[in-house]
């Protein structure tokens, strides 16, 4: 009873707090977006839609509650314009804007904040989604509200020979793949995502429309990698599409201890990034397994021929292949290859899954971890509350580029990438149910890169820092504690056009880039 009393209150105390006048700025803010913008782009509070709209590419429970810090409001624009007039009210009337393209972000920091304080609206790109395709060049312009999935079949729904190195799940907005890098089972022959981006359209902190030539090298060099949303809003991506065979070969092998996982597993951190290019075999370690996730761009026979010669550990036959176009092989299952529905089906469906919430985190592996090791690993995976983790290797393409091409040091001196991953029912309540993730997370420390201790931007994780704001500016000390682990030495760089493009910090987030003043 007296907890049923405390929920009432707690409901009746929050309606009381966002039923308060707003001040007088949020009121000329929103005055303004209904002034320059069609009404049915603008979703307030107060909207019978709001909810709808903002949960509409949420793919985390856990960030969508009544304790969540939601948006004053979401605008959902259909061109460059509405985009530029929702800049200029928010520049005006002192409301920064956050920009979702597909609403992956790990933290949710695309439509959400972490702070009570944040006031704040959203830019939800959705509506800018159309994909063109230059069959003579190779080349493609996508709008960053699209999806991979509706990427991937806009190119070869009608040529089976053409490919673009991106994730593996279909639902991650194009806009959030190519701002944090983008890896992928082509990253090995292709590179990422954004080392195949040619040009870009962007609204830069001024309200300018600027494309490659307008915003200049560094800043181009900047939003592929280091977080566009804190130098502006890219629009649209110009990107080079690149040549598969018309049939590719995946398999997906499960190992168990007894079946030798840790044996097999401790190899492939040394076959898996030395590998020919075109064989990429991902690994997933949950329970007492190790699944082999493989994609070939080749024939079975070749595969097989080539894991004899390289990996006899394994023991891969004929019967392990899957024939597939490279268009079916992005519809499978992220994290086993099984059949899920027909390309059209899987990749052109936007909604993700709200069953579940998760939260992730990620590390670097530049040397192989033991076997005594891998046995202590997988003793976490007894426990009550474990997840599991997904390592991708590097190698081929990745070792040939420099750290500072692009904002993403990880290249040659990296074995593969490790993600962590748990899962829980619904939103977790008041507390989300990670303690064997950072437990975990806190033993493999031993194993992977120190110094900074490495990690990915597009599996961001709050736990590493967090900006520090003073007089209303994000330090630079402050966002160094989290930068270098993302970017390394790059971090510098990225501080320092933020400077010349957005030195007021208009574009701000929890881990967005400081400028450097």
């Amino acid at each position: 009873m007296v907890k049923r009393l405390l929920s009432l209150l707690l409901s009746c105390f929050s309606w009381y707090l966002i039923s308060l006048p707003s001040p007088p700025y949020l009121r000329e803010f929103t005055q303004c977006l209904r002034e320059k913008l069609p009404s049915e782009l603008v979703y307030e509070q107060s909207s019978s839609s709001f909810t709808d709209v903002l949960g509409s590419s949420n793919k985390n429970p856990r960030f969508f509650t009544n304790a969540t810090v939601r948006p004053l409001c979401i605008v959902t624009p259909n061109d460059a314009r509405h985009v530029q007039a929702a800049m200029l009210c928010g520049r005006r009337h002192g409301v920064r804007l956050r920009v979702r393209s597909g609403g992956h972000d790990y933290e949710g920091l695309s439509y959400r904040s972490a702070r009570p304080d944040d006031v704040f609206g959203v830019l939800d790109l959705a509506n800018l989604r159309s994909v063109s395709v230059n069959h003579s060049e190779s080349t493609a312009w996508v709008d960053s509200g699209a999806t991979l999935g509706e990427l991937y079949y806009a190119i070869a729904k009608n040529n089976s020979w053409i490919a673009f190195p991106a994730g593996e799940c279909p639902t991650v907005g194009v806009g959030g793949q190519f701002s944090g890098g983008g890896i992928g089972m082509l990253m090995r022959k292709y590179g990422l995502s954004i080392d195949n981006v040619l040009d870009a359209k962007m609204v830069n902190a001024n309200g300018d429309l600027l494309d490659r030539v307008g915003m200049g090298e560094d800043l181009f060099w900047a939003i592929r990698g280091g977080g566009s949303e804190s130098f502006g809003v890219v629009l649209s991506w110009k990107i080079q599409l690149v040549q598969v065979p018309p049939t590719v070969t995946v398999f997906s092998i499960g190992k168990t201890l007894d079946q030798g996982a840790i044996d097999i597993l401790t190899r492939w951190q040394v076959v898996g990034p030395s590998l020919p290019d075109d064989l990429t075999i991902r690994v997933k370690v949950q329970g007492q397994e190790a699944l082999f996730l493989a994609m070939y761009l080749g024939t079975c026979s070749s595969l097989v021929a080539t894991m004899g010669r390289r990996f006899p550990e394994h023991s891969m036959t004929s019967a392990d292949c899957r024939s597939i176009t490279w268009l079916q092989s992005t519809a499978l299952s992220f994290t086993t290859l099984a059949n899920i529905g027909t390309p059209e089906d899987v990749l052109l469906n936007r909604t993700g899954n709200m069953s579940f919430s998760f939260k992730g985190k990620s590390d670097y592996v530049r040397r192989p971890i033991s076997k005594a090791a891998w046995k202590d690993i997988f003793s976490w995976y007894k426990m009550s509350g474990s997840g599991y983790i997904m390592l991708e290797p590097h190698g081929g393409f990745m070792d040939n580029v420099p750290a500072d091409a692009t904002p993403h040091p990880h290249r040659d001196s990296v074995l593969y990438i490790v993600q962590y991953l748990v899962f829980w029912q619904g939103d977790g309540g008041t507390a989300a149910p990670t303690a064997w993730l950072d437990d975990f997370y806190g033993f493999m420390g031993q194993h992977v890169s120190t110094n900074p201790r490495r990690a990915y931007v597009n599996f961001r994780d709050l736990d590493i820092g967090q900006n520090v704001v003073v007089d209303d500016m994000s330090t630079f000390d402050g966002g160094e504690v989290w930068g270098e682990r993302y970017f390394m030495s790059n971090y510098r760089r990225l501080v320092t056009v933020k400077a010349a493009v957005d030195p007021t910090d208009y574009f701000r987030n929890e881990q967005s880039i400081p400028p450097l003043l």
